[in-house]
């Protein structure tokens, strides 16, 4: 159903925001007005991972400790859950991938960005007593790195800021955001390509070697008079063409097909974005190749 991204200065009150957040979204969903069927509601973090504070030192530990949080993130992202991440998302680049992993699966997405200054951020993490933090160097090191969100880019949006001063989140906002906000289809990027068929490429190269044999055959039967030509490419493949009122060489064919081949080659082997289902059958490759001749040929 939705993916909520908390980001913020570590030890800005995220958890707190995302436990507040959780009790909102459940006393909601079990609320007799509300019509639909409850959905789940999960929160996603690195504690819950047992991802260690140590893991942001050095680069080394700290892109396996993002690796993980996004492999979950994707386990547990579904239609029926509203799945809230909280973790310190303060690169930009890692909240476009999760923004693109929700896009890929059809989910609304919101950003919560908890606003604390740093020195409020240095306080409370001087003064916890459960073990869960920083290194010194490497909380400096986070607040310095800390890439801040815009509601300006699409991937941090829609965004809702929630200052220390607030003691709760405006749920009227994130329940807006995630019941009702706009779907945005999955972008190229996300869509998985589709593979031609095993044959493909001998099917490509039969058909329009075939081809070239029947438009030399069909002039020689015609004196290269031209004009719409049926060439019976088997028992029951005959395709329409219209060649130019000349005898067209075999040396100027030859070249057209190496050309057309070496195109439809690259799109069999990388795979194609075209929308829909690619279709690499004798009938289909025929007819793409009468287009191509035909608009190749000089008159």
């Amino acid at each position: 159903m939705a993916l909520v991204t908390i980001s913020g200065y570590p030890c800005s009150g995220k958890s707190t925001r995302a436990l507040q957040l959780k009790d909102h979204l459940e006393r909601r969903f079990q609320d007799p007005s509300y019509p639909g069927q409850p959905l789940k509601v999960l929160i996603l973090s690195d504690d819950i991972l047992n991802v260690p504070r140590d893991a942001y030192s050095n680069g080394r530990s700290e892109k396996p400790a993002r690796g993980a949080l996004f492999t979950a993130m994707q386990r547990q992202m579904g239609q029926d859950t509203i799945l809230i991440v909280d973790a310190l998302n303060y690169i930009k680049g890692f909240r476009y991938q999760m923004y693109c992993a929700a896009r890929e699966l059809k989910l609304r997405v919101c950003t919560v960005y908890v606003v604390a200054t740093q020195e409020l951020c240095r306080e409370w993490h001087n003064a916890r007593t459960d073990g869960l933090v920083y290194p010194p160097e490497t909380f400096e090191n986070l607040l310095m790195r800390y890439e801040e969100p815009s509601s300006m880019v699409r991937w941090d949006s829609p965004l809702i800021t929630i200052p220390w001063t607030d003691e709760d989140v405006p749920i009227d906002d994130i329940w807006k955001a995630v019941m009702e906000g706009t779907v945005k289809p999955p972008n190229a990027g996300t869509q998985a390509i589709p593979k031609a068929p095993t044959d493909a490429l001998r099917t490509l190269e039969h058909t329009t070697t075939t081809m070239v044999a029947a438009i030399m055959a069909e002039q020689s039967a015609s004196g290269g008079l031209g004009g719409p030509v049926a060439l019976a490419l088997a028992s029951d493949l005959k395709i329409q063409i219209t060649l130019p009122s000349r005898n067209v060489t075999l040396s100027e064919l030859q070249r057209i097909k190496r050309q057309f081949v070496t195109v439809h080659k690259k799109a069999i082997t990388l795979g194609t974005t075209e929308k829909g289902a690619v279709d690499w059958g004798e009938h289909s490759i025929a007819n793409k190749f009468v287009v191509y001749i035909e608009e190749n040929l000089k008159p």
